[in-house]
C-alpha cells in the first residue's frame, strides 16, 4: 500500500509541474492531431511563440477559471480530487489549438494568396488539415460573396494568444464569431497567456502517431 501511495504521489508531482498527458476529444486539430490521439504538454515551457500548438484551461467558457459544479456530489468529489493528484476528472476544462498571433500582433485574412496575415505578412501554414474556400474575384473578401475564411482587423491584447484549429472549418477557436467579416470588428475571443498550461511536445498514442508536432 505504502509503495503504491508513492508511486501515485510521484506521478501526481510529474502531472502537476512536469509534463502532463492529455488525450484529444475532437477533430478541431486534424490532420495535427485526431480524435483519441494522446499528448505530452511541457509545463516547464512558458516561452509559448506562433506556431505551437498549446493546452490551455477554463471553465465552461474561455473567460471563466472553473466548471460549474455538478449537481452529484461524487462528480463533485471526482473532479477535486483529480484536480489535486493531475489526472482524471478535473474542475476545469482544457483545449487545445494552435497559435496564430500573441499580444499586440494584429491579424486578418486575407491577402491574395488567401492567407492568413499578421502585421500585414502572409502566414504560411502546410499544417492545415481543412480550410474554408477561396477563390480570388468569386469568393473572396473584396465582393458581395464573402468567403468565410475572411477575418477583420483583429489587434491580440497583450498578454493574450490568437488560436485556431488546424481543422479550420470545424473549430470553435479564437475566430469562430469572426469568419465572413471584413473591415474592423470586435469579435474574436483570446486565450490568457496565464492560462496556458504548456506546449505540445509529443504524441505518445496511438503507437502509429507517436512523434512530434508539426509547425
Amino acid at each position: 500500500m505504502a509503495e503504491f501511495v508513492i508511486a501515485l504521489t510521484v506521478l501526481a508531482l510529474i502531472q502537476g509541474f512536469v509534463v502532463k498527458a492529455y488525450q484529444i476529444p475532437s477533430a478541431s486539430m486534424e490532420q495535427t492531431l485526431e480524435t483519441g490521439d494522446r499528448i505530452l504538454v511541457n509545463r516547464l515551457d512558458s516561452s509559448i511563440e506562433r506556431g505551437d500548438v498549446v493546452v490551455f484551461e477554463h471553465g465552461d467558457t474561455w473567460d471563466t477559471t472553473h466548471k460549474s459544479p455538478s449537481d452529484n456530489p461524487l462528480i463533485n468529489a471526482a473532479r477535486f480530487v483529480g484536480s489535486v493528484v493531475g489526472f482524471g476528472p478535473s474542475t476545469r476544462a482544457y483545449t487545445v489549438k494552435r497559435v496564430i498571433a500573441t499580444g499586440g500582433e494584429t491579424v486578418s485574412c486575407c491577402d491574395d494568396q488567401g492567407r492568413i496575415t499578421i502585421d500585414g505578412v502572409g502566414l504560411d501554414e502546410d499544417y492545415l488539415g481543412s480550410n474554408f474556400g477561396w477563390d480570388p474575384g468569386t469568393n473572396d473578401c473584396s465582393g458581395t460573396a464573402v468567403s468565410m475564411r475572411c477575418l477583420p482587423e483583429i489587434v491580440v491584447p497583450e498578454g493574450s494568444l490568437f488560436v485556431l484549429g488546424d481543422n479550420r472549418t470545424n473549430s470553435a477557436d479564437s475566430a469562430v464569431s469572426c469568419r465572413g467579416r471584413v473591415g474592423t470588428e470586435e469579435c474574436a475571443r483570446f486565450v490568457r497567456e496565464s492560462q496556458v498550461v504548456g506546449p505540445v511536445i509529443a504524441r505518445f498514442w496511438p503507437p502509429s502517431h507517436i512523434g512530434g508536432i508539426p509547425r
